[in-house]
């Protein structure tokens, strides 16, 4: 007698068999390998994926090709998704809009893909195309475990990576049998996809965090005998429980505090002086009083991130951005900002070299 081939959903449903796994995009590591620093390094690489706080995630759903439409249903789960982040009271704002060219998450829904997307700021950075997905769901979303599955991708798009892959876990990998699990249905990814997934471990000086989370939404589940150690996981499963984790809360809620509803105002030609620890954010208002090309500049020996948003009917639409932390010390954007409109520049500090005290001024 012929078993009766197992559905995607029956395989998401059980703990007996490998679960339909996400599968992250591979991408170019960015180089700082010309830092000698090793605290500079760590604070770069930690925070080189996460957004500036009150960025506003602009998503777009495909309805074409009829391969990536989601329908109503599948929509939903995501937007019900983004909720739940969004709940948590973190100063990122979702936002759904009409065209692609104007989305910073470009979600698909094809089937025979799986289930991944690219991890943070890697959004804006490797998939320009607005014809292109920067996250695509490969199952139904309407089931606990697909409920999971879009928390986890949205998880990603904020720049949280695989905690299974966390080398704190001090998991120990059985490298063959999870080749050979993750190789079969419902996967069947090669052993480069499944090594770049699970078994490279994420480098050290990129962990946020001293702990392993293994109930964390970024977690996989794993069947028993793919973990060698902790020898638990050689007789029984490693299920992750359902939903945020304390920690993944905790986490977010650190990175990205609630914004002030009221901001300071950088005014042409006024210094500001502020002192922020690394990881930190100031974020100022702009009114120009002419339209003209203005440079923002920061000014201390300070790696900081600056990001540049417009705001139109009540939303923020970034504009430019400066990241050559790691390169000069001081972020600094040129652009033409009109009389009548009103901006936002948001600065993250990766590392100081005298406490976080600096300057920025608009002139």
């Amino acid at each position: 007698m012929t078993a009766k081939k197992k559905t995607s959903q029956e395989y998401a449903a059980t703990t007996e068999d490998i679960t339909l796994c996400c599968s992250l995009p591979e991408v170019q590591d960015r180089d700082l390998s010309h830092i000698t620093d090793g605290h500079r390094l760590r604070l770069i690489a930690s925070m080189d994926k996460m957004w500036t706080n009150g960025t506003n995630l602009t998503y777009f759903f495909f309805k074409g090709p009829a391969h990536w439409r989601g329908g109503n249903e599948q929509e939903q789960a995501v937007r019900d998704a983004f909720a739940v982040w969004k709940d948590l009271g973190i100063g990122l704002s979702f936002q759904e809009v009409e065209d692609a060219a104007d989305a910073i998450l470009r979600i698909g829904f094809d089937p025979s893909d799986g289930s991944w997307s690219y991890v943070g700021r890697d959004s804006i950075k490797f998939a320009k195309d607005p014809a292109t997905r920067t996250v695509n769901f490969g199952w139904d979303l309407t089931t606990p475990y697909g409920r999971d599955t879009a928390l986890h991708e949205i998880g990603h798009a904020l720049g949280f990576p695989h905690e299974h892959q966390n080398p704190k876990a001090g998991i120990v990998w059985d490298e063959e049998k999870v080749y050979e699990a993750l190789g079969g249905p419902p996967n069947n990814w090669p052993r480069e996809q499944t090594r770049w997934n699970i078994i490279r471990k994420i480098p050290a000086n990129t962990v946020d965090g001293s702990v392993w989370d293994k109930d964390s939404i970024m977690h996989y589940q794993f069947q028993a005998g793919l973990i060698k150690h902790p020898v638990e996981y050689q007789t029984r499963s490693l299920v992750p429980a359902s939903g945020l984790s304390t920690h993944d809360m905790q986490t977010v809620t650190r990175l990205y505090p609630p914004i002030p509803k009221r901001l300071p105002e950088l005014r042409a030609y006024e210094s500001h002086r502020f002192d922020i620890a690394a990881g930190e954010q100031i974020n100022f208002e702009i009114n120009p009083a002419n339209s003209r090309d203005y440079t923002i500049q920061t000014f201390g020996e300070m790696d900081t991130v600056m990001v540049l948003f417009e705001v139109r009917e009540g939303s923020q639409e970034y504009l430019d951005g400066d990241d050559d932390s790691g390169l000069d010390y001081n972020a600094k954007i040129i652009f033409r900002l009109h009389r009548g409109r009103k901006y936002i520049i948001r600065t993250r500090l990766y590392y100081a070299m005298t406490q976080g005290s600096g300057a920025i001024m608009l002139y």
